[in-house]
C-alpha cells in the first residue's frame, strides 16, 4: 500500500492536480481492493471528515480515465474498483457472499480467450469472470448439506 507521498506522486505522473479528495479516494482503493463506491466515499470519509458523494464519483471517474484505477462490474454486482492496472488480469467472485478476488492469466495459448472471429475488432484485451463459492461458502455450504442429510 502506497505512502500519501507515494499517492501523490502517482496522481503528479498521471498529470493530475494532487487535491485532498483525490488522495483519500486513491488511497481507499488501495486499501480496500475491489470496494465498490459506498465504501470508498466511506474510507474517504474517515479520512477527510467531510466529502459529497458527488466529489467521491468525480474522483473515481478521473481516476479510472488516467488509467490509475481500473472499474470492474461484474454481472448482477455494482460497480467496484481496484489498484491493479495495467495488466489483463481477471476475477473470481463468489455466488454466494459476493467476494471478489484476483486472477492471473492463464499462461500459455488459452483456446477461450482466443477469438474465433474478431468482426473487424483489434482485441487488445479479454476480460474474464469465474464464478463459484469462495473457501467460507463452500464450507458453510458443505455443512448444511452434511446436516441436511443427517438429520
Amino acid at each position: 500500500m502506497p505512502t500519501s507521498l507515494e499517492v501523490e506522486r502517482l496522481l503528479r505522473g498521471a498529470a493530475l492536480r494532487v487535491t485532498r479528495p483525490r488522495v483519500a479516494v486513491l488511497s481507499a482503493v488501495y486499501e480496500h481492493p475491489h470496494a465498490d463506491t459506498d465504501q470508498i466515499f466511506g474510507a474517504a470519509r474517515e479520512d477527510l471528515g467531510e466529502v459529497s458523494q458527488q466529489a467521491v464519483y468525480d474522483v473515481l471517474r478521473t481516476l479510472t480515465s488516467a488509467g490509475l484505477v481500473r472499474r470492474i462490474e461484474p454481472a448482477g454486482s455494482v460497480a467496484r474498483y481496484e489498484s491493479r492496472v495495467g495488466d489483463n488480469h481477471h476475477h473470481v467472485v463468489c455466488r454466494s457472499c459476493g467476494a471478489i478476488a484476483d486472477v492471473d492469466c492463464a499462461v500459455d495459448e488459452t483456446p477461450c480467450l482466443t477469438a474465433s472471429d474478431a468482426h473487424g475488432f483489434v482485441i487488445d484485451e479479454a476480460e474474464v469472470i469465474y464464478w463459484g463459492l469462495c473457501p467460507d461458502c463452500f464450507t458453510a455450504d458443505a455443512s448444511a448439506a452434511t446436516a441436511t442429510a443427517t438429520a
